[in-house]
């Protein structure tokens, strides 16, 4: 076959897969700022410690994350057969969503936008 065959390409970019388990929350709305302080206060460490940190975190996006942490600890038992007790977090982060834009009225005829911010939250999970 052709070098850049689509075939090809496809394979080899499957052969790079990364096989560690991850969940991927996506349009979050919460923005990417508020959501890094949460990520920063678990990143590296093991599960149950984590879960525990989420659990009485007072932050809005704690919430969410707890939601996808537990997500990606069933994908680490049941997709790859790991144990719950080895598992950490080898990364997690947010990546910048969509914005929606809205207006609000203010003095003398004048508008402000809003801008409601969404990010993309991604952990992934590894055994020690």
């Amino acid at each position: 076959m052709a070098k850049g065959h689509r075939s090809q390409i496809k394979r080899e970019r499957n052969a790079n897969k990364d096989t560690r388990p991850s969940a991927k929350l996506s349009y979050a709305r919460v923005s990417v700022q508020k959501a890094c302080f949460v990520l920063d206060a678990i990143r590296g460490k093991d599960v149950t410690s984590a879960l525990g940190l989420l659990t009485y975190n007072p932050r809005y996006a704690s919430s969410l994350i707890k939601k996808l942490l537990e997500s990606a600890i069933a994908n680490a038992e049941n997709n790859n057969g790991m144990n719950r007790e080895n598992l950490y977090i080898a990364a997690c982060y947010a990546d910048k969503g969509p914005t929606m834009k809205r207006i609000r009225p203010r003095a003398q005829g004048r508008a402000y936008r809003i801008e409601k911010r969404m990010s993309h939250i991604t952990l992934v999970l590894d055994e020690r």
